[in-house]
């Protein structure tokens, strides 16, 4: 029993990789919260004045709500995506019998018992908030209830899927400020807006293929935009999530050490783009994926994790 679902994970969820950058995530929307509701000059004796827990156990129940709510995108894209599995990828997990679907469906309730007691520890606005992530993860699992029309328009489709990022943004940055009983800060807009970008380049950079790679039934944005124009789109991603990073490090002063990661990040992101463009192969194909990982967890390691531990 154990193995198998091992295999699963490995296959279809890594838990350390998702794990990983789920962290990032969650304690840079801490972190850039936290930053935010305090002023600048005061902000090291406001950090050294509070106790740790202040800002771990908000940052613990962040990312492991997060972690539970990407794990069940993933459980519905297999409800979602079953008949075609069946048709087309029978060498994944659920279609070849490793798991079931009854079974996933019961991690998925589980998965929401313990989403559910961590926000009632925040209180309830934080209930209310899972809610609504919930019920926007409800209609992406059926497709808004137009499949048909997003599957012909796959820009709308990506477009409406990655909004899920800055509310899940959102929701973590709130186990901050509700925690202190306050209000969330304007200029969190900023953080919402970089989360966007970097769900639309993690969501491009994985689902562009090299040409040997391409399977049947399986729409990657290669196929259907062609290899140029889809890395063209997740370059420009890239672009837009380093203009907003650099307003979201204005709102905190901490825009040289975010301008200058940013200008590496980018050089390299650059370099492979250009790379598959040229030369379009698995290996090269493989490394967007990768470098939307390396952008992802840059990013927010410096917006929300590193001035924070700096300060």
């Amino acid at each position: 029993m154990s193995n198998r679902w091992w295999i699963y994970q490995q296959e279809r969820f890594p838990i350390f990789k998702n794990g990983l950058l789920i962290a990032v995530f969650s304690l840079a929307a801490i972190g850039y919260s936290r930053l935010l509701r305090n002023a600048a000059p005061a902000l090291a004796a406001a950090l050294r004045s509070s106790s740790p827990t202040e800002i771990i156990a908000p940052a613990l129940i962040a990312a492991v709500t997060l972690f539970l709510c990407f794990l069940q995108l993933r459980i519905a894209d297999e409800f979602k995506d079953f008949a075609e599995d069946v048709r087309y990828r029978a060498y994944r997990p659920v279609p070849r019998g490793l798991v079931t679907l009854r079974e996933l469906g019961i991690v998925a309730i589980g998965s929401a018992a313990v989403q559910l007691g961590l926000a009632l520890a925040l209180g309830l606005p934080l209930v209310l908030l899972l809610a609504i992530v919930w019920g926007y993860m409800g209609l992406m699992s059926k497709e808004f209830f137009v499949p048909t029309w997003l599957k012909a328009h796959p820009l709308i489709y990506l477009l409406s899927h990655m909004l899920i990022m800055p509310l899940l943004a959102l929701y973590a940055a709130a186990c901050d400020w509700l925690a202190a009983e306050a209000a969330p800060a304007k200029a969190l807009g900023w953080f919402l807006a970089v989360s966007f970008f970097n769900g639309m380049a993690i969501e491009l950079g994985r689902k562009i293929r090299a040409p040997q790679d391409e399977e049947p039934g399986v729409e990657t944005y290669s196929a259907l935009w062609g290899r140029q124009t889809a890395v063209g789109a997740w370059l420009g991603a890239i672009w837009l999530s380093a203009v907003l990073t650099l307003l979201a490090a204005r709102a905190i002063d901490f825009t040289l050490p975010v301008y200058l990661l940013v200008l590496v990040l980018l050089t390299a992101a650059v370099a492979t783009a250009w790379r598959y463009s040229v030369h379009p192969v698995p290996t090269t194909a493989n490394r967007l994926e990768w470098m939307s990982g390396v952008w992802t967890l840059g990013v927010y390691f410096s917006l929300g994790v590193l001035p924070l531990l700096l300060s």
